[in-house]
């Protein structure tokens, strides 16, 4: 038979005999959808697509849609996650086979999978990068264990009165939740220092009657540590699971599988329990959405009150945000109609909130004319005193540390460490020159020269641990015992900022009988009890005082309102929220701010909602967010602009900077568009990364989208 003629044959006549590998070694495809689709783990962003493989027919029953797998790409074994099985693939050549199944668990849902494609899209990331924060690393031991039978009895029906009752549209929430509806809404929540978590836990518990499952998210873990005891009271035993980041991988991935397994329908956790595998998701609720610590940290730097936002959308479920503040965000949700406030009735707010009262206010200084310059008026010690007799006082500090930023004290010179780096240049350095103009920017600018000597100094700011210590530097960590002030020359400093340690030190002279508790950096209370004790603790460390504190005061109000950030008066309001939560009904609070301000008015009316919508008003106005979507790139200043010439941003896009930032030789820009472009501008700047990293360009630009420090 002539090649002619073998050409004219139909191709099963041609085809060689079935067997398990063929002529070149291949493995025989499974009998069915042999072809795996697989987000390979890499993190360029060029490469943010599924990649078709072989599935051998060794691997048909355990290469199921969700498993860990591990391929060949690029020449090199890398992980990634099985994410669906088809008949065909698009591709035209031959596939690669499935190396190996490392485990038959479905740890990706195809619900947790698309969720985690949307965040990367809304963020400009890549799924790879969305995975490592969705999906915890394996624990083998903790995987091939098996899962302990649960006979749990039904669960006892509550004997008090719902907390929802003290709000006019609560009972009408809960009742949604059972009926298994999908009611949006913003919570404003009344004082009271274990009130939100119990009232949590009844949205949860309604929750779960209505045969659906919730997703709670707090700060931190001393959240988690209140709202687990709550969960544990209202729902029962055994019926939710607590995941933060301290328990350890082995005991983390323990009570993530029993979520996966659907032993559990009910979890509560940090940031990292936005993306917890719920199945049949009824309600997903946030508390204190304000606190940046619900900002992730890596890249693509998602916010877990808008992953949570996007889950209920996409899955059709409740959600509930939280807070005694209230943010922007959340208000810029309730003005689009998106959400429905939950505010208790004024009279339940003055009978429940403390008596406020400020430093600064008229009375007092005629009183004590001193009051202007003290950093404790006589208010702050009378309130102290009166609230020392009858339980524990709280003092909040913004500032942690004993003395962190010092100064001359002759001529008031800012002191920065005069000592060598750690690590000097290896050449001299040599003189910068003013970039040239930027059609971004509008105007350049000239780059001052820098003289000889300033590139061998470390010039970070001095700071000091304690009272008989030498002072230090907070960027180097050395000791600088011989500093001299290089505008005058004297030696003497003084304190420009004050810390907790010495703010507990100067209070534990002035009251020698009163035992003195920090709470902060070092080390967090999560309670303390309810004898006579001074408590000082940094914004968010606050531990919770047995039947609510007696007195409080809030100090150094100019610290959290002086601060250049477009959020410090949003922030400050919440700082001082939440600390005021946690004293008992009509009990004294001192805070050391101006009573014209705007955050003092809402705290001393306990009135954050009005202060929410006029911020929300003044950044629309202003066109900053959540009224606009924004985007930073941060890098090389020659990597920042090359990047802003190739992106191509939407029509309407506006271009502010680039401008230089800390980091030295660092540019950021900003790109604002109307909320409707968010979309496409998140799409533009991934193409832009996408094209850098397809040219193996070396200097890497940051790009975050709607990030919080954008001041």
């Amino acid at each position: 038979m002539t090649d002619s003629d073998d050409a004219l044959l139909p191709l099963d006549a041609v085809r060689p005999p079935a067997s398990s590998k063929d002529t070149k070694g291949a493995p025989a495809p499974a009998p069915e959808r042999p072809v795996a689709r697989v987000a390979v783990d890499s993190p360029l962003p060029h490469l943010d697509r599924p990649f078709d493989y072989l599935v051998p027919d060794s691997m048909h029953e355990t290469a199921g849609p969700g498993v860990r797998v591990r391929v060949r790409f690029a020449g090199k074994l890398v992980d990634g996650f099985l994410l669906e099985r088809v008949d065909e693939s698009d591709h035209d050549g031959r596939l690669m086979p499935l190396e190996r199944v490392v485990s038959p668990e479905r740890v990706l849902t195809p619900e947790i999978a698309g969720l985690a494609r949307a965040v990367a899209d809304r963020y400009a990331g890549t799924l790879t990068d969305v995975l490592r924060l969705a999906v915890p690393p394996r624990h083998a031991k903790a995987e091939s264990e098996e899962p302990a039978k649960q006979d749990l009895p039904p669960a006892e029906p509550s004997q008090t009165e719902s907390a929802w009752n003290a709000y006019p549209t609560g009972p009408s929430f809960l009742g949604a939740l059972r009926d298994g509806r999908a009611p949006r809404a913003v919570w404003s929540a009344l004082p009271g220092a274990r009130g939100w978590a119990g009232a949590t836990a009844e949205a949860v518990r309604a929750t779960l009657d209505g045969g659906r499952g919730a997703v709670v998210v707090v700060p931190d873990g001393k959240d988690v540590a209140l709202a687990d005891g709550e969960f544990a009271r209202v729902l029962g035993p055994g019926r939710h699971v607590a995941l933060t980041a301290d328990l350890g991988p082995a005991e983390r991935y323990r009570r993530w599988l029993k979520v996966l397994r659907g032993q559990v329908r009910a979890v509560v956790g940090t940031r990292a329990a936005m993306f917890a595998p719920v199945a049949d998701l009824g309600l997903v609720a946030i508390w204190d959405d304000g606190d940046d610590l619900h900002a992730e940290r890596l890249a693509p730097y998602p916010h877990a009150r808008e992953v949570l936002g996007l889950r209920a959308h996409r899955t059709g479920a409740a959600m509930l945000i939280g807070g005694y503040a209230r943010t922007a965000e959340a208000t810029q949700l309730v003005a689009s109609g998106w959400a429905r406030p939950i505010v208790a009735a004024r009279t339940m707010i003055r009978g429940l909130g403390p008596r406020v009262r400020p430093a600064g206010e008229d009375a007092e200084l005629a009183k004590d004319q001193a009051a202007r310059q003290a950093r404790l008026p006589s208010l702050a010690w009378r309130a102290l005193r009166h609230g020392l007799d009858s339980g524990p006082v709280l003092v909040q500090v913004p500032r942690r540390g004993y003395l962190p930023a010092l100064a001359c004290r002759h001529c008031r010179t800012p002191a920065r460490c005069a000592l060598p780096p750690t690590r000097p240049p290896t050449r001299p350095p040599t003189r910068r020159t003013a970039l040239p103009p930027d059609p971004h920017a509008g105007t350049a600018f000239p780059i001052p020269e820098a003289p000889a000597e300033a590139g061998h100094l470390c010039h970070g700011p001095l700071a000091l641990r304690g009272g008989h210590a030498a002072p230090y530097c907070r960027w180097c960590g050395r000791v600088d015992a011989d500093w001299r002030c290089s505008s005058c020359g004297s030696p003497r400093l003084r304190a420009v900022v004050t810390g907790a340690r010495r703010t507990a030190e100067e209070l534990g002279r002035a009251f020698p009988s009163v035992p003195v508790r920090t709470s902060g950096r070092d080390g967090v209370l999560a309670t303390v009890p309810a004898t006579r004790a001074l408590v000082v603790a940094t914004p968010g460390a606050e531990p919770v005082a047995e039947g609510g504190y007696a007195a409080a005061v809030l100090l150094d109000g100019w610290a959290l309102l002086g601060r250049a950030d477009l959020r410090a008066g949003e922030e400050a309001v919440r700082r001082w929220m939440n600390a005021a939560a946690l004293l008992r009904p009509a009990a004294e609070l001192v805070v050391l701010g101006d009573a014209a301000l705007p955050a003092v008015q809402a705290l001393l009316r306990w009135d954050p909602v009005t202060h929410a919508e006029r911020e929300l008003g003044d950044r629309a106005e202003l066109g900053f967010p959540p009224a606009v979507r924004m985007a930073t790139l941060t890098g090389v200043a020659s990597a920042v602009r090359q990047m802003l010439d190739e992106v191509r941003l939407p029509p309407d896009a506006e271009v502010l900077g680039p401008v230089p930032v800390d980091e030295a030789g660092q540019e950021r820009a900003m790109i604002r568009v109307r909320r409707s472009g968010g979309a496409a501008l998140a799409a533009a700047l991934k193409g832009a990364s996408g094209v850098r990293a397809a040219r193996k360009t070396p200097d890497v630009v940051k790009v975050s989208v709607d990030p919080l420090d954008l001041i």
